[in-house]
């Protein structure tokens, strides 16, 4: 499977928010509002492009298995 920009932006934030949704479950530790502030307008915009980038991967991933188009 060939990944163009958008695909790997797309996986980066996907990743990223698993990693941080990952930490919050089992540390309750939010690395984005550590990082961003809890409250912050920076940390809401990660939250959605995070969210963005989940729903591109989701919308995108069964047309890009198995040799689909």
């Amino acid at each position: 499977m060939k990944m163009n920009a958008v695909d790997w932006i797309a996986w980066v934030l996907t990743v990223v928010g698993g990693l941080n949704w990952g930490l919050v479950g089992a540390l309750n530790f939010d690395l984005v509002a550590t990082i961003f502030g809890a409250e912050s307008t920076i940390s809401k915009v990660v939250y959605v492009l995070v969210g963005l980038g989940a729903l591109y991967v989701l919308a995108t991933v069964g047309s890009k298995v198995g040799g689909k188009k």
